[in-house]
């Protein structure tokens, strides 16, 4: 059986990353890379010090809302945020990075991952956000969806 490629590598450890997440409604993880290094880790969770999503932490992630409705009243940071601010916590530059995704990211995350210097998002899952899409392409952030296994036999 030959190496993962590196895609397949970065993207087994933000699905690992999306292990940690208490959210009820979407486990996602995300992984910032550079030069073939990880930098930083993140899963959609509640603010530190806060009550996790399952602890009663998030009403709107024990409500009925329809998926991508609401964002503003969850109070859960996404996966790609809570990377880019690891990140920053900790003094490390992710610009010129990539950053491996359970899931696309939605237009907030689009944002940050824009004004962080961030060039290159893989991610598995789609999430239906066209303004999203817009904005990365019109700022030149290669946007990868990356679909089941990709084997190399060396590297």
């Amino acid at each position: 059986m030959g190496r993962p490629s590196w895609d397949e590598y970065f993207m087994s450890l933000a699905r690992l990353a999306s292990t940690r997440s208490t959210c009820l409604r979407r486990r996602v993880g995300a992984v910032i890379v550079k030069d073939r290094m990880v930098l930083s880790t993140g899963y959609n969770d509640t603010p530190r010090g806060m009550k996790n999503c399952g602890d009663g932490g998030c009403d709107r992630c024990r409500s009925d809302a329809a998926s991508g409705t609401a964002l503003d009243t969850c109070l859960c940071l996404h996966a790609e945020q809570n990377a880019i601010i690891q990140a920053a916590y900790h003094g490390v530059g992710i610009a010129g990075g990539t950053i491996y995704s359970t899931h696309q990211p939605c237009l907030t995350c689009a944002k940050m991952i824009v004004n962080a210097g961030i060039t290159r998002i893989v991610y598995q899952e789609p999430y239906p956000d066209a303004l999203a899409e817009r904005m990365l392409g019109e700022a030149a952030v290669d946007l990868v969806r990356f679909v089941g296994t990709q084997r190399r036999s060396a590297d």
